[in-house]
């Protein structure tokens, strides 16, 4: 059995090759915020573990083992917030540190109850996939709303960044999973836009907020 820190590397490497491909110690270092020797220690030992290839100034790449339990991790916490949501009224913005927590409980049973009583999600409240009981993600690519056009029809499907501000933030202009909407104007300075969704007839998104709402094309 892995200890809380070995899950919580696993789950970072994980995230991370799934943007940028190939991990260094380096990065792995600046998104935990911990100091590189640290890493360098613990890659060396899930490195033992079987978990991980490590090589010294190689790019960090997790084993099919390390890529199954990363996996199941992520799954625990990904079910864990779409429980909290959907079984107990939290909101979307509030439920990250407390799956953080349950995530590392070590109880198949209670993962699996949790799913059946969800009806088998596929994805968790902020649109992200749900890994499966072997701990395989399936990979839907949607797109950002910045690379969309005006004149686009899109339904929202996901978010880059579920930070509690962020999703506070769209919940005070009432944008949620499923909403659609339809892109109005498109400033080319910085890439804001005027849309229109459900009651709103006219809404100003910055650039920024553009660029981490996921949408599918209608």
């Amino acid at each position: 059995m892995n200890s809380l820190t070995e899950e919580n590397y696993l789950k970072a490497l994980f995230n991370l090759s799934q943007e940028n491909g190939e991990v260094s110690v380096n990065e792995l270092s600046k998104h935990l915020q911990i100091k590189m020797p640290t890493v360098t220690s613990m890659m060396k030992k899930l490195g033992e573990k079987k978990l991980v290839h490590y090589e010294s100034y190689k790019p960090l790449k997790l084993t099919e083992k390390g890529r199954r339990e990363a996996g199941l991790i992520i799954r625990k916490h990904r079910l864990t917030e779409m429980f909290l949501v959907e079984q107990m009224s939290f909101g979307w913005e509030q439920v990250h540190e407390i799956a953080e927590q349950i995530e590392h409980i070590h109880s198949p049973e209670f993962f699996e109850k949790m799913d059946e009583l969800l009806g088998y999600p596929k994805f968790d409240p902020h649109g992200s996939p749900i890994p499966d009981k072997t701990g395989k993600m399936e990979w839907i690519h949607f797109s950002k709303l910045s690379d969309c056009k005006v004149g686009d029809n899109v339904k929202l499907s996901g978010v880059t960044n579920s930070s509690g501000d962020f999703l506070k933030f769209l919940n005070t202009r009432e944008l949620k999973l499923g909403i659609k909407i339809k892109i109005k104007s498109i400033e080319k300075f910085d890439g804001s836009m005027e849309v229109s969704y459900g009651k709103r007839a006219s809404e100003h998104l910055s650039g920024l907020v553009c660029e981490r709402l996921l949408v599918e094309k209608e």
